[in-house]
């Protein structure tokens, strides 16, 4: 749709007008700005404005909006973040700052204003507790505070206890959650307890929205993509709102649909052909990989869309199934990674819903248990009259 429509009209100008508010806070880096940093990176102005179409449309927005977009990206350091890291391995940051090259995803990361990231700063000790009770105080009720990893409540939550104090990691959390203006999940394990909350789970750990009472926007994979992570920063930008969210509070813009809706291989799985096992001539003619593993018909992320190593591949183009990892409890309850669910098989669906149903409306309590009409829409596809 183009401007005329009246609905991104009042769309649009509400977002001018966000844009004008955030621009009259204070700059926190004077000496740069987001142009200069992408220059200095090779990156020239049409490369950016393209990045910013790209984010436009993922973020289901018109192109129109694009020029919005560079607009917001630009006044991104006037809110600062805190970004905490908890029961975790760091792979979310490393992902978004390990790359071959700079992205323009992970420039824009380096341009935001951090006030604390243990991976980043240089700061240690004293001094860096110092700096986070300093951010808190300081903006208090305006930053995004950003966590990644599950929280350990064992062992009365003695977990990640650190510096002179001794605070435990979840009084932190719980101590900078209270403060934020928006709470970004990043990564499963801080969405959803991750590979820590494994069966036995020894430390307890837990997800970040149990130990808050204040809405958490879950950003989740094993890692996320960087587009999930920057986009969702964006479009708290840009709207000044949490995002549409399912019940998992996952965005809707970056989870609403299944990697098997989006997945270069679904021709197959519709025309009934797929990878017996790794190896074969399936493997080699690129069959659906659900025979194998995949848990594409369970997992809703947008991976096939962002991919990763600055958008070469994803691990189905490549030939390895699905693992599941942006869902719920993935390590537990997606089984086997290279066999089918046998609690999932594909000879039923649920109301119906089945292949084609969304996180919504299954449910949250349904979505872990429904059975996917897999052989049923191949069986479907396969007997259908030739057309004359």
């Amino acid at each position: 749709m183009g401007r005329k429509d009246t609905s991104y009209d009042a769309l649009y100008a509400s977002f001018e007008e966000r844009i004008e508010q955030l621009k009259k806070l204070p700059k926190m880096k004077e000496e740069s700005s987001i142009e200069e940093v992408i220059e200095e990176n090779g990156f020239g102005r049409r490369d950016f404005m393209k990045w910013t179409g790209m984010m436009t449309a993922l973020l289901s927005l018109p192109s129109t909006f694009t020029p919005l977009m560079a607009e917001a990206v630009k006044v991104a350091d006037r809110l600062p973040i805190i970004w905490l890291h908890m029961a975790e391995c760091t792979g979310c940051t490393e992902s978004l700052l390990r790359s071959a090259e700079p992205t323009i995803d992970s420039l824009i990361f380096d341009y935001i204003s951090l006030e604390y990231q243990e991976t980043l700063m240089s700061a240690a000790g004293w001094q860096a507790e110092q700096n986070l009770e300093r951010a808190m105080e300081k903006y208090d009720g305006r930053y995004i505070l950003m966590v990644e990893g599950g929280i350990p409540t064992g062992n009365e939550g003695s977990f990640l206890t650190i510096g002179g104090h001794g605070k435990k990691g979840k009084d932190i959390a719980i101590e900078a959650s209270e403060k934020a203006a928006a709470i970004f999940a990043i990564g499963t394990c801080s969405a959803f307890g991750g590979v820590q909350a494994a069966v036995p789970n020894p430390t307890g750990s837990v997800a970040l929205s149990e130990v808050t009472h204040k809405t958490v926007i879950n950003v989740p994979g094993c890692p996320p993509s960087e587009k999930n992570i920057v986009g969702t920063l964006l479009h708290y930008l840009l709207y000044g709102t949490l995002p549409a969210l399912d019940v998992y509070n996952r965005p809707k813009w970056a989870y609403r649909l299944r990697i098997h809706d989006l997945c270069e291989r679904r021709g197959h799985f519709d025309a009934g052909e797929f990878v017996e096992q790794f190896g074969d001539e399936g493997a080699k003619d690129g069959y659906c990989l659900y025979k194998v593993g995949c848990k594409g018909p369970y997992t809703f992320n947008n991976c096939s869309k962002n991919k990763f190593n600055q958008g070469t591949s994803w691990p189905v183009q490549v030939g390895f199934g699905c693992m599941g990892c942006s869902e719920p409890d993935f390590w537990d309850t997606m089984g086997t990674v290279n066999e089918p669910l046998k609690d999932r098989l594909y000879n039923t669906t649920f109301g119906g819903l089945g292949a084609d149903a969304t996180a919504d409306k299954i449910g949250i309590g349904l979505l872990t248990a429904t059975a996917v009409g897999i052989a049923a829409h191949a069986a479907i596809a396969s007997v259908k009259p030739p057309k004359e």
